[in-house]
């Protein structure tokens, strides 16, 4: 490699290692996320000139080779479970003294809970980690217009379990998604 291609990576590395951190936190144990973001950075060193030259692309691609690094090696209720303790951390910190906001989590965390993995992973790529859907759609290796339609779904299938209704009945092209 040359001092370029160690300068891009230096500052991608740089610009990316927080958020890729973050990201693998609410997948897995701490514990293990800085293991996922050095796997990660280990692909990107590899296949740099895979990496897009925009640093919301980048971004997006590292979250997308940490997501198959992910899968690799823990696979369905284990990240599911994750995802679930993460989120019930993430807004346990709110709650001193306030019994509505109690409430409210112990609801958003059943909620969580009860829905498919699918659509925890849209709703936790847009409002978790931050992503348009053109890099969440990357991570995903689907359309931005599927990520969208993704997402759409996943926010009426929780506010329905928010608001105690009955699920809805999937459409067929629901049920493939």
């Amino acid at each position: 490699m040359t001092n370029s291609s160690e300068a891009r990576f230096s500052a991608l590395y740089q610009a990316s290692y927080a958020d890729l951190v973050r990201f693998a936190q609410r997948r897995v144990e701490h514990s293990h996320a800085e293991d996922v973001a050095a796997e990660t950075f280990l692909v990107a060193w590899r296949r740099l000139d895979d990496v897009p030259d925009d640093p919301l692309d980048a971004r997006a691609w590292l979250f997308g080779v940490a997501r198959h690094t992910l899968m690799n090696t823990r696979r369905g209720s284990d990240r599911r479970r994750a995802l679930a303790v993460r989120l019930a951390a993430i807004t346990s910190g709110a709650t001193d003294g306030d019994a509505d906001l109690v409430i409210q989590q112990v609801d958003l965390t059943t909620a969580w809970n009860q829905l498919s993995e699918i659509h925890q992973e849209a709703l936790a790529l847009a409002v978790l980690d931050g992503l348009a859907a053109p890099q969440a759609a990357v991570v995903l290796g689907i359309s931005p217009v599927a990520f969208r339609l993704r997402l759409s779904r996943a926010r009426r299938a929780l506010r329905a379990r928010l608001d105690h209704l009955p699920e809805p009945t999937p459409s067929l092209a629901e049920r493939h998604s």
